[in-house]
């Protein structure tokens, strides 16, 4: 038995994977078009996606809208058939005008997390863009539902929640993330399923519900797929592909890494996130690392009051510079052991999935 495809309104996906967005600029034109082209959907990463740009650090705005359009359409013409994504962190001071350039360039699917996105339904109003807000939890999955069906007639295209094994931001307390007993992907999975139920009777539109953070391999897409999800997200195994973005240094840093070696780390955002150990997350320990330019771009960032910027932490990072740099990565970053390429990868994933699938099927026969 085939996995079953997953359908976004009137997009199919041949399978049910969607590649995590990661950034600064770990996932772009490159990865996105491999994955689409293999049949999952590919997604970009907007934060700070200007990087490259000249006048980046001059003209920071203007730098990441010009590189944004470059990357959608790089990114077309390398997939022209495959199934494109933009995520988009509400938290972005640009976050609108970065939404409507996706919207322009005809972007298949906004996913957005970081904060709810209220508004993005009249962002993409009168567009073919499909819309899909990332959630941590039942009740928040309801709150963005209930809003956008009252202000604009609109449900989510597609739900994606997110459990505290993902890598980057996180959608929970440190509290919660340091517990025993911390919340678990798979009773977040069947809350937010259950939590659109209503919405899906009164509205007769499907909301498929994917789950993401932690995911690793084909036996893990097969046990959310059991549990009731359309498909998941993936974002750590996508590193360590040769068509990743990243330089081959931040990919090396994956294949180092021990299981002691992935923690948590405050983020200038105001959320906990998590990264592998290395000399500058050491650095931090021992006090603030001096910012020596802001960039502006993320509305809860308060330059003077936090310990280092994250924007020259991430980019140092993909750029090769670890020493200097912020390696995200989720959980099992740790079990990452080789480099492949995004087919094989692929082609390895929905074999074990299926067999996998199968075989949880035919025991309960």
């Amino acid at each position: 038995m085939n996995l079953p495809t997953l359908k976004i309104g009137n997009l199919t996906a041949e399978y049910p994977i969607i590649q995590g967005a990661m950034g600064v600029g770990v996932s772009l034109s490159n990865l996105a078009s491999s994955v689409a082209n293999s049949g999952g959907v590919g997604v970009i990463a907007g934060v700070q996606i200007g990087f490259n740009e000249s006048d980046f650090k001059s003209n920071n705005q203007s730098a990441n809208l010009r590189a944004l359009k470059k990357h959608i359409k790089k990114a077309r013409i390398l997939s022209p058939e495959g199934i494109l994504g933009v995520n988009l962190m509400v938290a972005m001071n640009n976050y609108k005008d970065m939404v409507l350039t996706c919207v322009n360039e005809k972007v298949d699917l906004i996913i957005s997390g970081a904060g709810l996105p209220k508004t993005l339904p009249e962002l993409i109003k009168g567009s073919n863009t499909k819309i899909a807000p990332i959630v941590s939890s039942g009740k928040a999955a309801q709150l963005i539902m209930k809003l956008w069906a009252k202000k604009y007639d609109y449900l989510p295209d597609l739900l994606i929640v997110e459990g505290p094994e993902a890598g980057g931001h996180l959608g929970f307390s440190e509290e919660e993330l340091v517990k025993t007993q911390k919340p678990k992907l798979e009773q977040l999975l069947v809350d937010v399923i259950e939590a659109t139920k209503p919405f899906v009777e009164r509205h007769d539109k499907e909301v498929p519900v994917i789950a993401a953070g932690g995911i690793f391999d084909g036996h893990d897409i097969a046990k959310y797929l059991k549990l009731g999800a359309s498909g998941v997200q993936m974002g750590t195994k996508f590193v360590a592909t040769e068509e990743c973005d990243a330089h081959f240094k931040f990919k090396q840093t994956y294949l180092n890494s021990l299981k002691k070696n992935i923690q948590l780390v405050k983020s200038p955002v105001g959320l906990p996130g998590r990264a592998i150990s290395n000399e500058f997350l050491m650095k931090l320990d021992s006090g603030k690392i001096p910012i020596k330019h802001c960039y502006k771009c993320l509305r809860p960032c308060k330059p003077k009051e936090v310990e280092y910027c994250i924007s020259d932490a991430l980019i140092n990072s993909v750029k090769g510079n670890i020493k200097d740099g912020l390696v995200f990565a989720g959980s099992n970053a740790y079990r990452v052991d080789k480099i492949t390429s995004v087919k094989n990868l692929m082609s390895q994933l929905i074999t074990e999935a299926e067999n996998s699938y199968n075989e949880a099927t035919f025991s309960k026969c």
